[in-house]
């Protein structure tokens, strides 16, 4: 008999990029002692651009004061993949779970990443497709719609995927995204021949896509408002 796998989800809204790092960082320590069961992270970010571990900045084509003039932020992270952008209609995950107690590899594990942005795409007609090898990520075509860079220490998941619902795709041409020169990128709002529902329906959409794929049973929902930055210093967590 199978038995039921616990996950808890936090719907968090729009969070800072630098909040959320600290946030999983925290939450991924906690994992590997057993303190906490799997969670994953459902949110948005303010615009902000990530690169990871190869430090890719070549890829970043103005300057870091460009990027402050307009708003948006750049963040160096320790997550696999190249630079990429997050920002408002975009939604996000970040699985902080344990590939051991699921029975997954790493490339296993990035293969359901990109089976959850598949369905989620096919749900409103729009097919999409994993990549060619060295292309990680979900694709309509030739345009890329969902982005995965993920860390993973002693077995335990953070970072994660990015799906564009309807982001501001002007953000992307300041960078070569994942570092890939010769690819477009596109939205689930561009691709679908009909009119979306509401961003939250459709990210709680791909939660659910998650928990099917991933085959979680017992889910514990959390509607997270604010995150005390403060109290992260200090190795707790204070929510709202």
């Amino acid at each position: 008999m199978r038995v039921p796998r616990s996950l808890e989800v936090w719907k968090m809204g729009v969070v800072n990029y630098l909040e959320a790092l600290k946030l999983q960082e925290k939450l991924t320590s906690d994992r590997k002692i057993q303190k906490i069961t799997d969670t994953l992270l459902s949110l948005q970010h303010p615009p902000t651009y990530t690169l990871g571990k190869r430090r890719t900045v070549h890829n970043l084509l103005v300057p870091e004061s460009e990027l402050k003039a307009m708003g948006a932020e750049l963040h160096y992270t320790q997550r696999g993949g190249d630079i990429t952008f997050h920002g408002p209609h975009q939604a996000v995950l970040y699985p902080i779970i344990s590939l051991r107690d699921v029975g997954l590899g790493a490339r296993k594990y990035v293969e359901n990443l990109e089976l959850i942005m598949i369905e989620l795409a096919s749900l409103y007609g729009v097919k999409a497709c994993a990549g060619p090898k060295g292309e990680t990520g979900v694709w309509v075509g030739e345009r890329k719609i969902g982005a995965i860079g993920v860390k993973i220490s002693c077995g335990i998941t953070s970072h994660g995927l990015a799906f564009n619902i309807n982001p501001d795709l002007n953000y992307f041409k300041h960078i070569v995204p994942c570092g890939i020169a010769d690819k477009d990128v596109t939205s689930l709002q561009k691709e679908a021949e009909q009119v979306l529902p509401p961003e939250e329906a459709i990210q709680d959409q791909l939660i659910a896509c998650f928990l099917r794929i991933f085959g979680y049973t017992n889910v514990i929902w959390k509607d997270i408002t604010s995150i005390s930055s403060y109290n992260l210093e200090n190795g707790d967590i204070h929510i709202i």
